[in-house]
């Protein structure tokens, strides 16, 4: 049936349609629609603030399958990118044995010392299995990351050292003399077997695949990552060649996919659909995937077949319009319970202000990462903003400053393509060094310094007044 929910600690904020004649429906008081009511859209509702609209988005998939499903193996060298299902535990110590921690000499006692050339006659190389006691008052020659031999006091660097020859090693060109325990990395200084070195949530990274491999892991267990399948709405648009006899490129396509990859989804297909009810009843329908994605189709055109296809199939409207420009056409609901689907604007930056706003918080739920710090930062110029809604614009990071970047209408791209994040601006807008909430993207360098998107001063400046759609 067809049922708009709403969250159980959801008092939506700011709605700017709200009624105060009508009180808000609780779940348990949704009524079916009537038998014979219309394949239509449906009354116009309340638009969901937009902090809201990420909070439900957020918690709709508290008890999803990706979090209850059970971890996937994976071997290092295909971890990379997925999220640690289980805290990791060292499996060994860190470092296993005591270690020199430069090339030089280990030492016994005080010096000068007795050389002996070692089993192998080359000193102690790393990898060296079995090594003998070192006598009071003699050295061996020692390699980075060698095991030092029982009896051993000091390693003394090979630039401090002279080898005069005659057998003997002294600690002639030392700046000081040779303390104990000097340059050895004693077993278990970064950790000991059982600690625990990161929890569980963690994002796989070439760092954590080094530490795994140092603490004994071949396999790590991960997150399953939710299947995701897309689907592009709209006849007018182009998979190839220039813009023609009124059609235009698909942005969306080629943009969606991997935008998702990097928010830890696994994206099955990504689908053109036409503009034909039933044919998108068919593919939502027919659809497996834990997360549908849709563009376009979610206003109330002629072709616009979402919100009557979403009714057709019973399913669960949790946010249907948000307080925020561009994409407040965009909706999130429940098609199953642990099913949902995320209606995106069919506008290019609308669809990815709809992605930040309702997938990211979603998939970040079902892929068990933690939520992101919220680090504010001041913008570098005035923005302007829209009377009532949240409005997000792409900028970039330069000098510890949010620069806004032009080209922030609804239909364009050329903003976002160098931005590092888009700066979130309260209704009405924000001057300049206002501290604003921004919103990395994926690729981010992240804020301070000279910023990720290497364009010059001459790219950047205020957002143009194309409108807020």
């Amino acid at each position: 049936m067809w049922r708009r929910g709403l969250p159980d600690d959801s008092a939506l904020q700011g709605s700017r349609r709200r009624r105060h004649t009508v009180q808000d429906p609780r779940p348990g008081d949704l009524a079916p629609a009537p038998d014979n009511a219309p394949d239509a859209h449906p009354p116009e509702a309340p638009l969901t603030a937009w902090p809201d609209a990420r909070r439900i988005a957020a918690r709709a998939a508290r008890a999803a399958p990706a979090r209850a499903a059970a971890p996937v193996l994976r071997a290092l060298d295909d971890a990379l990118g997925h999220v640690l299902a289980e805290p990791l535990t060292a499996l060994t110590d860190l470092p296993p044995f005591d270690t020199s921690a430069m090339d030089g000499w280990a030492l016994a006692g005080p010096g000068p010392w007795r050389l002996t050339a070692g089993r192998s006659g080359r000193g102690i190389l790393a990898g060296t299995g079995v090594v003998e006691p070192l006598s009071d008052g003699h050295a061996v020659q020692i390699a980075t990351g060698a095991r030092i031999p029982p009896g051993a006091t000091a390693v003394l660097r090979s630039e401090y050292g002279a080898d005069t020859g005659d057998g003997w090693l002294y600690a002639a060109k030392a700046p000081q003399p040779v303390g104990f325990g000097q340059d050895i990395r004693p077993r278990g200084q970064e950790c000991r077997s059982g600690d625990l070195l990161l929890p569980a949530g963690t994002r796989v990274t070439p760092a954590v695949l080094g530490l795994a491999a140092a603490a004994g892991y071949d396999e790590l267990a991960t997150v399953r990552r939710p299947r995701v399948e897309v689907l592009v709405l709209g006849d007018e648009l182009l998979h190839r060649g220039l813009p023609r006899e009124g059609g235009i490129r698909d942005a969306l396509g080629p943009m969606l996919g991997p935008w998702l990859r990097a928010l830890g989804a696994e994206v099955s297909s990504t689908r053109r659909i036409a503009d034909e009810a039933d044919a998108l009843y068919a593919a939502i329908d027919g659809s497996s995937a834990d997360l549908v994605v849709t563009t376009g189709g979610t206003a109330a055109g002629p072709v616009d077949h979402v919100h009557p296809t979403l009714h057709r199939l019973g399913a669960e409207l949790l946010v249907d319009g948000v307080e925020v420009r561009p994409g407040h056409p965009m909706l999130l609901a429940r098609l199953a319970p642990e099913r949902h689907l995320v209606g995106l604007p069919g506008n290019p930056l609308a669809a990815v202000s709809g992605l930040l706003t309702l997938a990211e918080p979603l998939l970040r739920t079902l892929t068990g990462r933690p939520e992101p710090e919220r680090r504010p930062a001041p913008l570098a110029e005035a923005v302007s903003g829209h009377p009532h809604n949240t409005r997000l614009v792409p900028v970039t990071f330069r000098y510890d400053e949010a620069r806004p970047l032009r080209f922030s209408g609804p239909a364009m791209l050329r903003g976002v393509a160098v931005a590092d994040a888009l700066a979130v601006i309260p209704p009405g807008g924000a001057g300049r060094g206002t501290e604003v909430e921004v919103l990395e993207l994926p690729w981010s360098s992240g804020t301070g310094g000279t910023g990720g998107s290497g364009q010059d001063d001459d790219d950047d400046g205020i957002p143009t007044q194309e409108g807020h759609a």
